[in-house]
């Protein structure tokens, strides 16, 4: 009887000093299922070494890897349930032990309890307990038990890295559990020692051995209590993150560069892509919590896209923005979104908030249809998604699937948006530094006349938001939108989209043109910029075709966020680039000492310069200089010179 109990406080030991393994790992996972999990596989495998005690090993061994397959289909069908994954169980389990190590160390924290992250850990859990079982029980040799025990602990600080609080208290007590296990296992060298002697005096020695071991436990936990956190202070490392060495999910190029896909949808814009239900949430009303643009030309931030709140009854006719993917990175050939996804629970990070920001929470259902790729379209910025199995960059706050998206998955979204007071706009500054160098990167060799455009729209306008609404308002009014445009946006296309000749089909283009055209004149004024490609889907819930799909500029302000702008032009008749950018001579002006000939003077009033359209060969651009008085530029236009 004393035996079966000394071992039976062994065993409970190594399931103590298991499940602090699982108490870690708890840091950095969304709720405690993982903590019961793991805590349920430590009790299962040591509890059968010690059941098991006195069977041979041969017998242990399958009885084991039985149990652990069973324990292994409890876990799957508890995480499935958790996750709400609705595909067969084979199917579940392959997914999840062929991918479980990367899903595990590329999901976002908090991570959620889903198959294929809670397998590993609860896999190992088993393994750990019936290796310390077997050595410690069942062999008798304690202290090589605990090893697998505390390699699967050291394992779980490794995972968790520096994504949760420290694990001061919890490693305490797995030390002090490993204190425990040594000094109730301890024995005589010499048991026939003890052979004659009364119960009672057996009793006695042990107690005294083991209030010896408390006393050691204890000054132990003082000393560690009262030195610990000087040591821990003299220490400034941060603990490695594997996640890095993980290579997050990749996407093809489609999804990398959704805006060379406008000219595509805008040729088919009947093309079916979703059904949506209808926006449905509370709080703030208009643009800003669906998506709107700022517009520069009024000075204020105004809508166009509707209301979220209050049914379907107040948004007929009305448009919600979805946003498909936000892309921040220009080398001067593509935009990118350039994303770091890591998979994603239900449950998404929420943004910052914002100072004196009106906030709106947006339900929506989406069903495919004939959309492609892997992106999700949501109303930014989403807090929740119910559906689908989705991979998330908290950076950017797109978000994609799993698998390609295929017609019929359907999923829904709860989104969160902020909506600042745009009336602080005209006084907003920018920021600046390291932490936005992402959004002010442009690609070397940018053309000539792309550089100068963006000196003249900035020349006066000083303050960040009156430069990007002289941009707004310049694109707005000199370029056409055509369906039939040619895709691209290097800085060749750029160029030729904004100088090329009329008559050779420059100046006309798709949203993918206009938004890059902003986003990159944006940054060479100094303004952090990105292009953001979505639909204007019908509030009221609908049909989403290709020709609902847009792409549009937005720029970050302090205390603002980022703030969407509308160049798409406003007249049907915007007047030639020619008439309001002229370059620069080409040659130096006459000294004022020397007054110019006759000849000189009817030479200047009618000459036209000729400039090349950029990087890449592109066709010749005629900018006519000259025969215009009153102004000089769109800017004095703007200033009313």
């Amino acid at each position: 009887m004393v035996k079966w109990g000394r071992w039976s406080a062994v065993a409970a030991v190594l399931a103590g000093m298991i499940s602090l393994a699982g108490v870690v790992l708890g840091g950095i996972f969304a709720g405690s299922l993982i903590v019961e999990l793991v805590a349920g596989a430590a009790v299962g495998s040591v509890g059968l070494s010690l059941a098991a005690r006195r069977l041979p090993n041969w017998v242990v061994a399958p009885i084991s890897a039985g149990l652990l397959g069973a324990y292994t289909i409890v876990v799957l069908r508890v995480g499935a349930g958790r996750a709400e994954l609705s595909e067969p169980l084979a199917q579940i389990a392959r997914d999840s032990l062929v991918n479980g190590i990367p899903r595990l160390l590329t999901a976002m924290i908090p991570v959620e309890p889903a198959p294929d992250t809670l397998v590993v850990p609860v896999i190992a859990a088993w393994l750990a307990g019936l290796a310390g079982g077997e050595i410690a029980v069942r062999a008798g040799r304690v202290l090589l038990g605990m090893l697998p025990a505390v390699v699967l602990y050291a394992g779980a600080l490794y995972v968790v890295g520096p994504n949760a609080s420290v694990a001061g208290w919890t490693t305490l007590g797995f030390a002090g559990l490993a204190v425990v296990g040594m000094a109730v296992s301890a024995r005589p060298k010499n048991e026939t020692e003890l052979a004659g002697v009364s119960a009672a005096t057996r009793a006695k020695v042990r107690g005294r051995a083991l209030a010896g071991a408390a006393a050691g436990l204890a000054a132990v936990l003082v000393l560690a209590a009262a030195v610990g956190p000087w040591v821990g202070g003299q220490v400034a490392a941060t603990p490695v993150d594997p996640r890095k060495y993980v290579e997050p999910p990749q996407v093809d190029s489609l999804d990398e560069s959704p805006l060379n896909r406008i000219s595509g949808w805008a040729l088919s814009p009947e093309q079916r892509l979703l059904e949506v239900g209808p926006a449905t949430g509370s709080g703030a009303t208009g643009s800003g919590a669906t998506g709107g643009a700022a517009t520069g030309s009024s000075g204020a931030a105004t809508g166009g896209t509707g209301s979220t709140a209050g049914g379907t009854a107040g948004n007929k006719g009305r448009k919600v923005r979805l946003r498909l993917a936000v892309l921040p990175d220009y080398d001067g050939i593509t935009w990118r979104v350039g994303a770091t996804y890591r998979n994603a629970g239900r449950v998404l990070p929420t943004q910052p908030p914002m100072p004196d920001a009106t906030v709106s929470n947006v339900h929506q259902e989406i069903t495919v249809d004939g959309l492609t790729g892997r992106l999700l379209p949501v109303v930014p910025t989403p807090t929740q998604v119910t559906g689908a199995r989705v991979a998330y960059d908290a950076a950017t706050g797109t978000l994609i699937g799993s698998e390609q998206l295929t017609s019929g998955i359907k999923y829904t979204v709860d989104s969160q948006v902020q909506t600042p007071d745009y009336n602080l706009l005209a006084a907003a500054d920018v920021p600046s530094g390291d932490a936005v160098a992402r959004y002010l990167a442009i690609g070397d060799d940018v053309p000539e006349q792309i550089t100068r455009l963006a000196e003249q729209l900035s020349d006066g306008n000083g303050a960040a938001y009156d430069r990007a609404a002289a941009i707004e308002a310049f694109i707005a009014e000199h370029y056409r939108k055509v369906s039939d445009a040619p895709s691209g946006h290097a800085y060749p296309n750029l160029a030729f989209f904004l100088f090329g000749p009329r008559g050779q089909g420059g100046q006309v283009g798709t949203s993918e043109q206009f938004a890059a055209s902003f986003a990159l004149l944006a940054r060479l004024t100094g303004l952090p910029s990105r292009v953001v490609v979505g639909f204007d889907a019908p509030a009221a819930g609908g049909t989403v075709t290709g020709g609902d799909a847009i792409a549009w500029p937005e720029v970050l302000f302090d205390g603002l966020g980022w703030v969407p702008f509308d160049p798409m032009p406003k007249s049907k008749n915007p007047r030639p680039v020619e008439e309001d950018f002229i370059p620069k001579p080409t040659t130096p002006p006459t000294p004022p000492s020397e007054a110019p000939t006759v000849s000189q003077s009817a030479s200047a009033s009618a000459s036209a310069t000729v400039l090349a359209a950029g990087a890449g060969g592109g066709p010749g651009v005629v900018l006519v200089a000259g025969g215009r008085r009153g102004r000089c530029c769109w800017c004095c236009s703007a200033r009313r010179w």
